[in-house]
């Protein structure tokens, strides 16, 4: 089924309410923890809760956790902002989502979990992604122009892998989506996939004859089409209003309109305002994505998309991603006992670019691009007994400004070139990292006034969802507001060039070694 976007008429009017306010409850479905925020109108946050759930890692590059605390946390987390906001949940006109992509997850028929969500991160299903690329589908051509590889992280890689190794919970699965979908499902009671993680992750072509039928038919599991949800819904359109267990879960009414959203990164975009062709919009976290906004397809080696109408209408979308970023300080962190960030970033900023010597190449969780190698794996070279904690934290930052200088080549070869960057989530609390990245790149960094971006995203998109703005282009004016600028240091740059090229020389130097 073709997903269709709703468009208001030219005589779109404006829904006034004398004396009343309109809210919007935004969640944000992270690696880590679900965020619960409450915007106005002009994209203010009243009210904000975080509730963390846990991540199981295993070998194999494996990594799962359990439904049912993303519903558990998002009801607590939602009534912790709602009282911090100080609104009636009355006024809460519309809910949006925006969550982790390619969590997948094998529900039955009243949307409980069968197994553990294989989450994003969790790249099992390497095998299956070379049995996905053998195919030679033509739905391929979003993977780097068909010349893949395909990345294990993606839904049919790991729908096959399911299929494969637990057959048994494959054929039991009334439903194989995704988070979003399993909120989305469990607030309106509608089995609604977003155009957006469809598009972006799913092998769907808005433009092309929608679902990926013949890719699934060649892996002899044509039957996953009956899995999947039954509509497509655009970002920005109303899935539905909530059921009654749902408003009597949250205080709320029934009437509370239900927005579609998506992948957190694709709609933390539209929360940096980024919506141009020549725009870089870097959403960062515990991973980092670098996205692009294009007015034809680009489709090239290194590149993922080009995605048509998965955020915008008319527009495409270019991608390019590093799998393990904030997750790799995090992990220096549970190595040590704990960081301290306040040190640790007045001590890296004392250092000079290079580390000491220090070079980290960011793969601890495989590379999503520009190699889409998921057996890729993590170094630190040039360690001597001199190097302290805080060499270690300025390098691993490097590394990964490194990782992002790398994508923005591969899409500057494809024909993408930028001149900003405009970068929100975890890394723009650290003004060291965003310098790091600003002087890897060369390229200025920008900062919205709000950085949480996929929740400001999804707050815009509520807004339009309600009807208070006429085009998603409208809200993003009306409720993304400018911020900071940091600009690259001509000499730091310089510095950099020569460590990036024995950046780039590592993973060809580590790939036979690390099989």
């Amino acid at each position: 089924m073709l997903a269709k976007r709703w468009r208001h008429s030219a005589h779109f009017e404006r829904q006034e309410w004398e004396g009343a306010m309109a809210y919007f409850l935004t969640v944000d479905g992270g690696t880590e923890s679900l965020r619960a925020r409450i915007y106005d109108l002009k994209g203010t946050c009243l009210g904000s809760h975080a509730e963390t759930y846990k991540t199981t890692f295993s070998a194999g590059a494996r990594a799962e956790q359990n439904p049912a605390d993303w519903w558990a946390n998002f009801l607590i987390a939602s009534k912790v902002a709602i009282k911090e906001a100080g609104v009636d949940p009355a006024q809460i006109e519309a809910i949006t989502c925006a969550t982790t992509c390619c969590s997948v997850v094998a529900l039955d028929k009243e949307g409980h979990a069968l197994r553990p969500a294989l989450i994003w991160m969790d790249v099992r299903a390497n095998k299956e992604a070379d049995a996905v690329l053998a195919t030679g589908d033509a739905a391929l051509d979003l993977n780097s122009a068909g010349a893949g590889p395909v990345s294990a992280e993606w839904m049919i890689p790991k729908a096959l892998w399911l299929k494969r190794n637990e057959p048994e919970i494959y054929d039991k699965a009334h439903r194989i989506c995704e988070y979003q979908d399993y909120m989305t499902y469990h607030l309106t009671g509608e089995w609604a996939a977003s155009l957006d993680n469809v598009g972006l992750r799913w092998h769907y072509r808005n433009r092309d004859g929608g679902w990926a039928t013949s890719l699934v038919n060649a892996l002899g599991m044509g039957d996953l089409l009956d899995k999947w949800p039954d509509r497509v819904v655009a970002p920005g359109d109303v899935v539905g209003t909530l059921t009654a267990s749902a408003a009597n879960e949250l205080g709320m009414p029934q009437s509370t309109k239900v927005v579609q959203g998506g992948a957190d990164a694709l709609i933390g975009m539209i929360g940096l305002g980024v919506a141009k062709p020549g725009q870089i919009a870097m959403v960062t976290g515990s991973s980092h994505l670098q996205f692009g906004v294009t007015e034809a397809p680009l489709s090239a080696p290194g590149v993922w998309g080009a995605y048509a109408d998965i955020v915008y209408p008319d527009r495409y979308i270019v991608e390019g991603g590093q799998t393990s970023t904030g997750s790799i300080i995090n992990w220096l962190g549970r190595l040590t006992g704990g960081l301290d960030f306040d040190e640790l970033n007045a001590k890296a900023a004392e250092l000079a670019p290079g580390s000491d010597g220090l070079i980290v190449q960011d793969h601890f969780q495989g590379n999503r691009t520009p190699y889409t190698d998921p057996l890729s794996r993590g170094a630190i070279v040039g360690l001597t007994l001199a190097h302290e904690k805080h060499h270690i934290f300025r390098a691993m930052m490097e590394g990964i400004g490194f990782g992002t200088r790398a994508i923005l080549d591969a899409f500057k070869a494809a024909g993408y070139a930028a001149d900003e960057m405009t970068v929100g989530g975890g890394a723009s609390a650290s003004q060291l990292w965003l310098q790091i990245h600003a002087d890897t790149s060369g390229l200025p960094v920008r900062v919205p006034s709000s950085p949480d971006a996929p929740s400001t995203g999804s707050a815009v998109l509520a807004a339009h969802g309600a009807g208070h703005f006429a085009t998603i282009d409208d809200g993003i004016a009306a409720m993304v507001h400018p911020g900071r600028t940091i600009d690259p240091i001509a000499a730091n740059v310089a510095q950099y060039r020569d460590i990036y090229d024995r950046y780039r020389a590592l993973y060809p130097a580590l790939k036979g070694v690390q099989r």
